[in-house]
């Protein structure tokens, strides 16, 4: 086992770069900045598709109205991503242009948009086709925002542009240079879609569909959608956040899908689908990647280590709303030997499980988006409209991954027992021998009736803590989805309170901080998102902002530690 993780560290460079790749980002963050687009309208979509279930009829006129909402929202969230993709996109490009040359992000996003447009929107009777512009246009969408930003780039740094003299304001010099970039790019885009409708006689996004239908199909196979959330784990035990790899490419599948099933249903159909976004978060990811809602409940009521029980208490009621960061750190999970094989073999198990369910049994398919953070046996169960076996499925998967779990967790709950037996009788001797020699870096911490000894490293220099600030410090903390950062940013808010610090803290998710950076004086980075740390730091030092990148175990302690978190930012500070 130890060689196989050996070899793994070997390749996690490789991983983290495909991590940082400024395409898979880009869709990342773009479908990061629409999330609240798609969560709004699946509250509307809940409203008008919950009640039938329960015989209850709503007033046509109210029905039409909730639909009305989706339409405008999630049926456009399409070309949306569109302009969101082109920003990001163009942003990061911004980092590695030549002193003086920036690509305008409002002007990509408005050219994008353009070109999704006419890459997959049909116009019939002087009205547009709405079928193409929500999530079967997604691809189209990346297209479009991909050629965009290269085009800009293209042209900015070879100064294709329209100059003005030197009186004219800045503001309408810069719209001007915007002339070239902005026609090339939406020219290009109306090329491609004249060449496809010439040959196919179809508009460029349903020839895209039908070309990587191949791929979507293999992926909904069984052996597609284990590779696929086997994948995910993998990545994400050596450290690089597995979703932001693997789910870029497969967004469009993810998220069409979805409404497929819903019209399958509503046409009295049977909704197949179940490579779907919210089969992958309720299902392939229950608890979490990894599959770990059932392990803080087996360490709090199975396992002998004080360890595993504290962690399995303060993790559970994270992980049961899918942050379950605080067990892959604490446990730790990992690069943790023990518990690779389950990391990985859990959620494979789950999606198999899952789709026999679909195609077998009957059980619907996943037909909404709900927020990746609901439990995941409740949003199983909203999620395919309430069907009695859904709630039979959740069970299964349960019971699954807790016989998958248990022998590895008991094999490593024995050393952990054998480690603490051993750290308390060290501890006993030097405290009888030689009291003043007991090492400060031994924190006792009450959980219960229990009290577990950490190791725990020194947050801060040691006069870090006497300095004080007469302004405020505002602080954000990033990482990959905005649960973790939030127990530290909240860790931070009541440290400041106990210590009488003027500090603000907020959490927010890496791709969604470009636009509110520029309003902190601190970036904390959670560990998962430590990959970035280059890349952000270009812009960091730009704004003149303090950079602050954290470890597994130290992140872990400093959530747990209000004063501690305190101490920790104002040493770095000193540095």
């Amino acid at each position: 086992m130890n060689a196989i993780i050996k070899q793994i560290e070997k390749h996690q460079a490789t991983f983290q770069k495909i991590s940082r790749n400024i395409y898979l980002s880009a869709i990342k963050d773009g479908f990061l900045a629409a999330m609240p687009v798609i969560l709004f309208s699946s509250i509307f979509i809940l409203i008008a598709a919950i009640p039938p279930i329960f015989g209850i009829t709503l007033p046509a006129e109210f029905e039409t109205w909730l639909w009305k909402i989706y339409d405008f929202t999630m049926g456009l969230v399409g070309m949306l991503v569109a302009g969101t993709t082109a920003r990001c996109l163009a942003g990061s490009m911004n980092r590695k242009m030549p002193d003086g040359k920036v690509i305008n992000e409002t002007s990509v996003m408005l050219a994008s948009i353009c070109g999704m447009l006419l890459l997959a929107v049909n116009k019939t009777d002087g009205a547009f086709v709405a079928d193409y512009m929500g999530t079967k246009g997604l691809l189209s969408a990346f297209v479009a925002a991909f050629i965009t930003v290269n085009m800009y780039k293209f042209c900015i740094k070879r100064d294709i542009t329209i100059k003005m003299p030197p009186e004219v304001p800045g503001s309408i010099s810069q719209n001007f240079r915007d002339v070239f970039p902005f026609s090339f790019s939406v020219l290009s885009c109306a090329i491609i879609d004249l060449i496809s409708r010439y040959f196919i006689d179809a508009p460029f996004g349903e020839m895209f569909s039908k070309l990587l239908s191949p791929l979507f199909s293999a992926a909904e196979s069984y052996p597609g959608m284990a590779l696929i959330w086997f994948l995910i784990p993998m990545f994400w035990f050596v450290g690089v956040h597995g979703p932001s790899v693997v789910k870029p490419g497969l967004s469009s599948a993810l998220y069409g899908n979805t409404e497929e099933n819903l019209k399958l249903f509503q046409n009295g159909e049977h909704p197949f689908h179940s490579l779907t976004e919210n089969f992958g978060n309720f299902i392939g990811e229950l608890g979490g990647t990894g599959a770990t809602f059932i392990v803080p409940i087996i360490f709090i009521l199975l396992m002998r280590s004080k360890q595993l029980k504290a962690v399995g208490k303060a993790s559970i009621i994270p992980v049961m709303f899918a942050v379950n960061e605080p067990l892959l750190f604490a446990a730790p999970i990992i690069l943790n030997p023990y518990f690779l094989v389950p990391f990985c073999l859990a959620p494979v198990a789950n999606v198999i499980i899952g789709k026999l369910f679909i195609d077998i049994l009957g059980m619907n398919g996943f037909m909404y988006v709900l927020p990746w953070a609901t439990p995941g046996p409740i949003g199983t169960v909203l999620s395919t409209n309430f069907q009695p076996i859904s709630f039979l499925l959740a069970a299964t998967l349960l019971v699954v991954d807790f016989f998958i779990y248990m022998p590895f967790c008991k094999a490593y709950d024995k050393v952990l027992v054998e480690q603490e037996a051993q750290r308390v009788e060290e501890i006993d001797e030097v405290e009888t021998i030689a009291p003043e020699l007991a090492p400060a870096s031994a924190a006792a911490v009450v959980d219960g009736n229990e009290t577990v000894i950490v190791e725990t490293e020194p947050a801060v220099s040691p006069n870090a803590s006497g300095k004080g600030y007469d302004e405020d410090l505002n602080v954000l903390v990033l990482c990959a989805g905005a649960g973790t950062s939030a127990m530290l940013a909240n860790a931070l808010k009541k440290g400041a309170a106990e210590t009488g610090k003027h500090i603000n803290a907020a959490a927010g998710s890496y791709g969604s901080h470009y636009d509110i950076m520029n309003n902190y004086d601190v970036i904390v980075l959670a560990p998962q998102v430590n990959s970035y740390y280059e890349d952000i730091k270009t812009d960091t030092d730009k704004l003149g902002i303090k950079l602050i990148a954290t470890k597994g175990a130290q992140y872990i302690n400093l959530t747990r530690d209000p004063k501690g978190a305190v101490d920790f930012v104002l040493g770095e500070l000193n540095k």
